[in-house]
């Protein structure tokens, strides 16, 4: 994500939680009605790590490892309830009935999986939306919503090592957005005027669909939309089938053919033209305008292939096998690394080049360093958004922008009082991790690793970041490991102070740098 203001100081929230219980009944197709059985009682507790007695039936796992519940997160120190223990996710396929704007339509989720433990029950990340019913392996399964999680149970326990497959369908709500006090702002559906983008980051996937969702849980998706006459539909990855129905109505097919994390779903909704083009070494290029802003906007984005260039110069091939703009025809104040289908704002798009650039080089960076390499916990967000901010001041410089010395420079006065305000690079709290430290004072951390080491170790140390990592999760202990493989040297006394340290330390072949004193 690119930023370029600071909000206000953060508060943490605390969501209410309330538990309801369905008896759910067999599935039902995404425009079928849902039979609900039993009662609806409410609740204000979570429900016990250990339940009592297992699902009813002969259990399928009395050979092996006895069925327990798998973890309602996977304990992220910053996000804990993120994500869910006990499975990995082999795909997502996701059926959408889109109908209007803020009009909520049927849906339907599968989801296929292989259970890593014995399971006597599971969370998904599922957050509003109007649950119908959900099944296991075909059979009901009773499911409990408590806050952002639901748990399911399914009507046997799942051995350790079996595959099996969850449907969920339910009502979406295409009105569901959330909100943070830093650069985020808005996230969850963002309405156009004729349809919608998506901006799931950091963790508002669970508004859109049932999800394992964390940056480091990764799996293919397969998008099946359905739009009324007129409006096209695009998600990440490649579309597989355009079929139009016997009532008008066009159902898009598309598949993200790579993992994705669910922080980087993309699927939007509108009058869009299909701008087609190829990129280096005939990377296919696809951008996403809204109808009446393909000529304003030609200018900006006809530049993807000059970038793609530019950043492969550094960091090696495009790590996946398209990419393209989505023009976001909305007053979101942010862009954001869609993967493989970056969405930037129309006023950036409409407006001086060396800003557009900026962004444009910034979200085409993330598919490198964030997206095709995924950071393992949150607290390493500074390897993703550090990387991004410090190509884009790099490029912006060589391409009529800030010097990057005089920028870093001004980072670096500024950065005493950002860890006073956001703590160090990698040691933000929930509330600050989309604050500027995690920009421009995270590409600083690079900027005085470039300054150690000098240009040419630095950049074999990037290129062999994205290469050894590429399509995998790293952290900022990988980071620091390979960076003093390449080196020749042990930077961990060098990197700690920066990354962890309360004060800022010297920065190298600068003694004249100051940082500023911090004000409370």
């Amino acid at each position: 994500m690119k930023i370029r203001t600071v909000g206000r100081r953060d508060r943490k929230r605390r969501p209410r939680r309330r538990a309801l219980t369905l008896a759910l009944t067999a599935a039902v197709g995404i425009t079928g009605a849902a039979v609900l059985t039993g009662t609806l009682p409410f609740g204000s507790h979570r429900p016990d790590a250990h339940p009592g007695a297992p699902a009813p039936g002969p259990s399928a796992a009395s050979s092996g490892p006895a069925p327990s519940p798998g973890a309602p997160g996977i304990g992220d120190p910053l996000l804990p309830d993120d994500g869910n223990g006990g499975y990995k996710v082999r795909r997502y396929t996701l059926a959408f009935d889109w109908r209007a704007p803020r009009t909520p339509f049927a849906a339907r989720a599968t989801i296929s999986a292989t259970a890593t433990q014995a399971l006597s029950r599971f969370n998904l990340d599922f957050a509003g939306n109007t649950l119908h019913t959900v099944t296991v392996d075909g059979a009901p399964a009773t499911a409990e919503r408590d806050g952002d999680e639901l748990v399911v149970t399914p009507a046997r326990p799942i051995p350790q090592g079996n595959p099996f497959t969850v449907q969920v369908a339910y009502t979406a709500d295409p009105s569901q957005q959330r909100q943070r006090d830093d650069a985020i702002r808005t996230y969850g559906w963002v309405p156009t005027s004729d349809g919608t983008v998506v901006c799931a980051q950091p963790n508002g996937a669970k508004m859109i669909f049932p999800v394992n969702d964390h940056p480091s849980l990764r799996a293919p998706v397969t998008f099946r939309i359905t739009t009324p006459p007129g409006l096209s539909a695009v998600a990440n990855g490649r579309l597989v089938e355009r079929v139009r129905r016997p009532d008008g109505r066009v159902r898009w097919t598309y598949d993200s053919e790579h993992p994705v994390a669910a922080q980087l779903i993309q699927l939007a909704i509108g009058k869009f033209t299909f701008v087609d083009s190829t990129g280096p070494r005939g990377l296919p290029v696809r951008d996403v305008v809204p109808e009446d802003l393909v000529t304003d906007t030609e200018d900006h984005r006809s530049l993807t292939s000059e970038h793609l260039a530019w950043l492969e110069r550094r960091l090696g091939p495009y790590p996946f096998r398209r990419y393209g703009v989505l023009v976001g025809d909305t007053d979101l104040p942010v862009a954001l690394e869609t993967q493989s289908l970056s969405v930037v704002p129309r006023a950036v798009l409409l407006g001086d080049r060396v800003d557009a650039e900026r962004d444009l080089v910034h979200e085409l960076a993330h598919q490198w360093t964030g997206n095709s390499v995924a950071i393992r916990r949150w607290s390493d967000l500074w390897l993703s958004e550090g990387h991004a901010r410090f190509y884009e001041r790099l490029y912006s410089d060589e391409h009529g922008g800030v010097g990057i010395e005089d920028a870093m420079r001004a980072a670096y006065e500024q950065h005493d009082q950002w860890r006073h305000d956001a703590g160090a690079p990698a040691e933000p709290t929930e509330p600050t991790l989309f604050k500027v430290m995690r920009y421009d004072g995270s590409a600083l951390v690079l900027y005085a690793l470039r300054e150690k080491v000098g240009e040419e170790t630095f950049a074999r140390i990037e290129r062999s970041w994205v290469t050894k990592y590429r399509g995998r999760v790293a952290g900022t202990r990988d980071f620091v490991a390979l960076a003093s493989e390449v080196a020749g040297e042990d930077l961990t006394p060098f990197l700690t102070p920066w990354l962890y340290g309360e004060r800022t330390p010297p920065m190298p072949g600068h003694p004249d740098w100051e940082v500023d004193p911090v004000q409370d």
